[in-house]
């Protein structure tokens, strides 16, 4: 069973202000690493080869990534061994602090694509419910067998 991880940040300025030139030209590079780690599955773009531009709520400065991998441990691989790990100590720079969770992992079955409204469905159940075997996230991961529902 595939791992799916979406993750929204708003960001503190607007994505093409000069303050976000440095967070946008490292996304083609930091996708190319994502895409050619070990376990990656598929992730979220649009025609531009980036999720920046798909507006899925209102505040336009609020982006999307969401991506499905092998394994948490190729996920976590790509997030913290990887240049990633350096544009996320970045972080504060480009994107406003959240005391919500703002990214939930979620089993899903083979061959299935998550849409953006499971993504946020499943984003909403951690928030109301918090961790489970149906959303949780790196703080208490749940293993594929301890998974309940893939709804």
């Amino acid at each position: 069973m595939p791992l799916a991880q979406l993750n929204i940040a708003t960001t503190l300025y607007p994505i093409d202000a000069p303050e976000m030139v440095d967070f946008v030209n490292n996304l083609a590079p930091i996708n190319a690493i994502a895409q050619a780690s070990p376990g990656f599955i598929w992730r979220l773009q649009d025609d531009s080869g980036d999720a920046t531009h798909i507006q899925v709520f209102d505040d336009p400065n609020m982006i999307v990534n969401m991506s499905v991998w092998e394994s948490i441990d190729a996920l976590k691989a790509f997030m913290f061994k990887t240049h990633h790990r350096d544009f996320m100590r970045r972080k504060k720079e480009w994107f406003q602090h959240s005391d919500v969770d703002t990214y939930v992992l979620w089993w899903i079955p083979e061959a299935h694509t998550p849409s953006i409204d499971e993504a946020i469905s499943k984003l909403t159940f951690l928030r109301d419910n918090g961790e489970s075997p149906n959303a949780f996230t790196f703080k208490r991961p749940f293993n594929q067998s301890e998974c309940l529902t893939l709804s």
